[in-house]
């Protein structure tokens, strides 16, 4: 779609909110917000890092709009007065309910960890099929690679360890292309005070993203990781630790937010998948492939023994570095539905 086609259906979709609130029509008003629903998930995902609270973000966004219908008089476009509003929902949430991050509880084969990475307890994963319907009717080509490059999950751990106004700041900048000006008039500030958070808030990023990283941007999954997965998936089908355990980078982690437990290092990651294919295993794992922040992924499934089916246990989103697997964050299984994946096979 060219630049002027998309800003013909915004001046379109802008007239057309504006007339349908000027007119009481609720169900017009909505049905074009409704459009925007997808890209206002992800923006809230990325404020709050928690996929749930999200979903609530956009309900609660809605009502707003609506409430606030008046306030729109179509100067701007509707999609950049509902991120205002959206942004400053989730603002609202983080004053109400303040968190902060927790020390890991870090498990290693020799030594206790020194500097042991800060746990996200409420972090939770995102779907890659919501993320490409988020983007793919919002952004212009550049602007989408850079909203999915900003969901992965180192990317989305980091951000959580900036204050809500500076999170804000950057989301805003540097994932949504605002200005300063814009940026500034949202948050109430200054330009310059805008400016001076939007550095800190990058410096902080910097500090907190993985050592080897120097931006947050990540490639696409290759295809050795691929072949890399699907090794995975086969030996946890055959219970094979030692077939785990080879694929492991010598820093590997293993973390399973909301626990704060952190398997740091080759060893300790080892000993782990030693014990869970041991004698105290829960019984047959069978894995599906499946996409998390734009990461490769694994829906584990478990069949205890006399059980017919296997049931929905976890999912394993990887982080692969240097051919080998770096990082994996085990999540729970109550977001299945949300990645179209079955609670039982």
């Amino acid at each position: 779609m060219s630049e002027l086609h998309r800003a013909e259906l915004h001046d379109d979709e802008r007239r057309a909110a504006v007339a349908a609130a000027k007119a009481g029509d609720e169900a017009g008003f909505v049905e074009l917000i409704e459009r925007h629903r997808r890209a206002l998930q992800l923006h809230c995902y990325r404020m709050l890092g928690n996929f749930e609270e999200s979903e609530d973000m956009v309900q609660e966004t809605l009502l707003r709009a609506w409430r606030k219908r008046a306030s729109f008089e179509g100067r701007s476009s509707l999609r950049g007065w509902l991120y205002r509003i959206a942004t400053n929902a989730c603002l609202d949430a983080l004053r109400q309910r303040p968190r902060q991050v927790v020390r890991h509880e870090a498990i290693t084969a020799g030594d206790a960890a020194a500097g042991a990475p800060a746990e996200i307890p409420w972090l939770q994963p995102y779907p890659d099929q919501l993320l490409e319907e988020a983007v793919s009717a919002e952004l212009q080509p550049d602007d989408a690679v850079v909203a999915r490059e900003t969901v992965e999950l180192a990317f989305l751990v980091a951000i959580q360890h900036l204050p809500p106004s500076q999170r804000a700041t950057l989301i805003l900048r540097d994932v949504l292309g605002w200005s300063a000006k814009e940026t500034a008039s949202l948050l109430e500030t200054s330009v310059a005070s805008a400016n001076s958070a939007l550095q800190r808030a990058r410096t902080t990023m910097h500090d907190q993203l993985p050592p080897q990283r120097t931006e947050w941007t990540a490639p696409a999954p290759t295809e050795h990781e691929r072949a890399l997965l699907q090794r995975y998936i086969d030996a946890h089908e055959r219970a094979d630790s030692q077939a785990v355990i080879e694929m492991l980078h010598e820093q590997a982690r293993f973390t399973m937010p909301p626990e704060p437990t952190l398997y740091d290092g080759r060893d300790a990651v080892a000993a782990f998948f030693r014990d869970a294919f041991g004698e105290g295993a829960p019984g047959d794992f069978r894995l599906v492939p499946t996409y998390a922040n734009r990461q490769l992924a694994a829906a584990n499934y478990v069949r205890a023994p006399g059980d017919t089916e296997y049931r929905a246990l976890s999912l394993d989103v990887l982080r692969f570095e240097d051919g080998r697997i770096a990082e994996i964050t085990t999540f729970e299984s109550k977001l299945f539905p949300a990645f179209g994946l079955a609670p039982s096979l």
